[in-house]
């Protein structure tokens, strides 16, 4: 049989289906020479390169998305959204 490749491109896009090991995990999120997207150390893709502060500010936006999601603030209307909305169609 032949062997396929573990690691590559396709259509541009990086894929390494390699064992993963810590010290390439971890190498793969902290480059600090590259920009804000590096190559995943297993499977397919990109990742955010942590060692560039434009990946902190996609984290901490993702992150206050979440938390507004999930009802972080519950003070003020979050007693007015559960009151029933009449609504009036005109023809």
């Amino acid at each position: 049989m032949v062997d396929k490749p573990q690691s590559g491109s396709i259509f541009g896009i990086p894929y390494n289906f390699e064992r993963p090991s810590l010290g390439r995990l971890l190498s793969s999120h902290w480059q600090p020479g590259d920009g804000m997207v590096v190559e995943k150390p297993f499977g397919i893709g990109y990742t955010l390169n942590m060692a560039n502060w434009r990946s902190w500010v996609v984290v901490l936006v993702a992150a206050a998305l979440l938390w507004q999601e999930r009802g972080g603030d519950e003070g003020g209307d979050a007693e007015a959204d559960d009151e029933p909305v009449e609504v009036i169609v005109d023809d």
